[in-house]
């Protein structure tokens, strides 16, 4: 979960977090006592974003009577991960199952000494269970440490307005505006289409939704090389991305909205854009609920040019700091198990990543009555078959989030030259890169 969006605070503001998380590790983690009432186990779980955790939680307490889950939502991954960081750091505040996105995944796989290794714990036979590719992930590279258990894959589709594409005179249907749509070249010219009839919305929402998508389908790697040397200058797919979205936000077609920001969430309720590329975690977790229930059943969603794609995706770690390791370890292993995935599907359309959960009908004949009954489960499933997902490396989402996010906003906005914005981001990423 995804994802798939959710800036990372500046190394200023980071500072500023440490001095108010260790000040709140106390109250933030609410189990130092050994125990709860009646002798049961208290669980703190942290989350960012909307997990889809709800029911799996309620499930999981009534199969296992003798403990209790406190789940703390902390809002986006910008708000939580800084805190996390602090938590970790200061050996307390850290919850017993904590989510790690895929962004910053690496850095705790490369200093993982905070977070137990769950192959201590009996989770090795679960292996099998998902695609090598996401249990590689959170495992070290001498293959004898395992940090996380996978939740969600950021599965890619275009979810649109069909009433807006009646009013432009568009197809509405959504096999014809996947084939209108087939490559990226495609979108923007129906995007022009969509501008020339003058309906009052913008195409897109932002021109930075286009990076990871494309960068996703057209790269291996992004700001990084596998050997952790930054690239994101030398990356021809990260420059054309960034020209690309920046010429659609030149040619009128954006909103200029900034994502995962206020004036992002107005964006949904005033039905201010057409478009907006969607993980699968994006459609019942942010699209529904900022669009709201007036506009119910105007969403649907298509397949996004190119065909395929991942938009993130996270996972559980148990942080070393619990006092209540086997429980922990419990509850990360039912909410990652294939009920654990189909309950957060349901709940949150976040995609599953267990493959048992892949292949059941609760997935696979899933619609959306809030997307136009879109049979999300067939559309997302065909969005990752074959999906052979990029090299992030450690600082990834910070690289995105905090310096070249906010310097391709600025020159969308106006604030700056699509290269001076671009020379600016490049100069201060190499400094971050490490």
């Amino acid at each position: 979960m995804s994802v798939l969006t959710r800036r990372l605070r500046a190394a200023a503001v980071v500072a500023v977090a440490a001095s108010m998380a260790l000040g709140t590790a106390a109250c933030s983690k609410k189990n130092d006592s050994d125990s709860g009432s009646g002798g049961k186990v208290k669980l703190v779980l942290q989350t960012f974003q909307n997990f889809g955790y709800d029911q799996a939680l309620k499930d999981f307490e009534a199969a296992n009577p003798n403990i209790t889950v406190e789940h703390q939502k902390m809002g986006e991954l910008k708000d939580f991960q800084p805190k996390l960081v602090q938590w970790l750091a200061a050996g307390s505040g850290a919850g017993d199952v904590v989510g790690l996105e895929e962004g910053v995944l690496l850095q705790y796989v490369q200093n993982n000494d905070k977070f137990l290794n769950l192959l201590d714990y009996g989770v090795g036979d679960l292996k099998s269970t998902f695609p090598e590719w996401k249990w590689n992930m959170s495992l070290t590279p001498d293959g004898k440490k395992l940090i996380g258990l996978g939740t969600d894959v950021g599965g890619l589709a275009m979810c649109y307005r069909t009433d807006l594409f009646k009013q432009a005179n568009l197809p509405t249907d959504r096999e014809e505006v996947g084939k209108q749509i087939a490559t990226w070249e495609d979108y923007v010219k129906l995007g022009k289409k969509f501008k020339a009839s003058g309906v009052k919305a913008a195409w897109l929402d932002s021109a930075t939704s286009i990076m990871q998508p494309y960068i996703m389908q057209n790269a291996e790697t992004w700001f990084y090389d596998k050997d952790n040397k930054f690239i994101g200058d030398t990356n021809p797919t990260v420059k054309k991305a960034w020209d690309f979205g920046l010429q659609m936000a030149a040619d009128g077609l954006t909103a200029k909205t900034i994502r995962w920001s206020t004036d992002w969430d107005a964006a949904f309720t005033k039905s201010a854009f057409a478009t907006v590329p969607c993980p699968a975690w994006m459609t019942e977790g942010v699209i529904a609920p900022k669009s709201g229930p007036a506009n119910s059943g105007k969403w649907d969603i298509a397949k996004i040019p190119g065909g395929s794609g991942n938009w993130g995706g996270s996972y559980l770690g148990v942080p070393a700091q619990t006092k209540h390791p086997k429980e922990a370890v419990l509850l990360a292993k039912y909410l990652t198990s294939k009920a654990g995935h189909l309950a957060a599907f349901k709940e949150a359309g976040a995609m599953p990543s267990d493959l048992g959960a892949l292949a059941d009908p609760a997935f696979t004949e899933k619609k959306s009555a809030y997307f136009n009954n879109a049979p999300t489960g067939q559309i997302f499933g065909d969005s990752v078959k074959g999906l052979k997902p990029i090299y992030l490396g450690p600082k990834h989402q910070q690289l995105w989030e905090t310096i070249f996010e906010p310097q391709m906003q600025a020159a969308e906005s106006g604030k700056a030259t699509s290269q001076a914005a671009w020379d600016k981001a490049v100069a201060e990423g190499k400094k971050a890169a490490g």
